[in-house]
């Protein structure tokens, strides 16, 4: 599939030249973003669909997913990798129970959590990695300067941050560079400086929860919503989730040029 024929077109990110419209993992573990998903044969042929018949070239997950379920999943269904796929994950985050998140960025845990995540993506560098969530608790520059203390040592090609303002990016940026950024925005949550911060700076901008958890698919269906994200500048890259076929391919649908056949 050629640049010009990927799922809402193409944009480069971490180095890679990929879809514009991306794949999140959230979706392929249980109730809470916990354990395992209700079909795991569902979950793994997703997978394969999405990357081998699809056109999807830009996975993102996180090792909190599960925890660590997600990761597994996609080595599962999809190692050996594509040259062509752009793997994104985040460190940064602890989940003590179902629907509980803690940021936590102390840069020991940073460089474990890295480690853990080549291990079960079986891959000697991770694409991209994300550092989840700011921990108010230490130095930014502590905690991405742990992440690009990796990427020197090879085992990370960039580094991104989640859920961050523009102050925070411009600190961070003093500390290494900035490969993407992935802030929710969406129809319903318009508004995030940070979009205004990456156009300027030329940031990949990396939406999360796009369809508002499904909200905005159910009042229209996804194209109004998706095409809306599109719009706001090249460099912007959703990622919606779904744990079903059918919708994924409702998904890329959607994103096709208007008045173009599926």
């Amino acid at each position: 599939m050629s640049a010009d024929t990927l799922p809402g077109g193409s944009i480069t990110i971490a180095g890679k030249t990929v879809a514009r419209l991306g794949l999140g993992t959230m979706r392929l573990t249980g109730p809470g973003t916990w354990g395992q998903p209700a079909d795991t044969t569902t979950a793994l042929r997703l997978l394969r669909t999405a990357v081998r018949h699809l056109g999807i070239t830009h996975i993102d997950t996180a090792d909190a997913y599960g925890p660590h379920t997600a990761e597994d999943l996609i080595r599962q269904a999809l190692h050996p990798y594509p040259d062509e796929l752009l793997l994104a994950t985040k460190v940064g985050m602890l989940r003590p129970a179902p629907n509980v998140w803690r940021p936590h960025g102390h840069p020991d845990y940073l460089r474990s959590a890295v480690e853990a995540s080549l291990r079960r993506l079986a891959t000697d560098q991770l694409d991209l990695c994300y550092l989840h969530r700011v921990d108010p608790t230490v130095p930014i520059a502590e905690q991405v300067g742990e992440l690009a203390q990796l990427q020197k040592e090879g085992k990370i090609r960039a580094v991104g941050l989640s859920k961050v303002t523009p102050e925070q990016i411009k600190e961070a940026s003093a500390t290494a560079d900035i490969a993407a950024v992935q802030n929710c925005l969406n129809q319903d949550e318009p508004d995030d400086p940070a979009l205004e911060h990456c156009t300027k700076a030329g940031i990949p901008y990396v939406p999360y929860r796009p369809l508002n958890a499904g909200h905005l698919a159910r009042r229209d269906g996804p194209g109004d919503a998706l095409h809306w994200l599109l719009g706001r500048g090249e460099h912007v890259a959703p990622i919606p989730g779904t744990g079903s076929i059918e919708h994924l391919r409702a998904l890329i649908t959607a994103v096709q040029p208007r008045g173009e056949a599926a």
